[in-house]
């Protein structure tokens, strides 16, 4: 038995997985967000610490 959901019900279907499918885009994305992030923030933070302290060093 083949299922065909054609009509209102398919309509109904395919707003359900497009609405489920970007819900979980989403999630990804502002999770990739809140992890990712500090990743790249902390060593440039730590960068600019050594240069800060390295110039201090040479102007004293």
């Amino acid at each position: 038995m083949e299922t065909f959901y054609g009509g209102p019900l398919g309509i109904l279907v395919a707003g359900i997985g497009l609405g489920a499918f970007f819900t979980a885009l989403l999630w990804v994305n502002t999770l990739l967000g809140m992890f990712l992030t500090p990743l790249f923030l902390m060593p440039l933070a730590w960068i600019q610490d050594a240069r800060a302290a390295k110039k201090a060093a040479k102007g004293k």
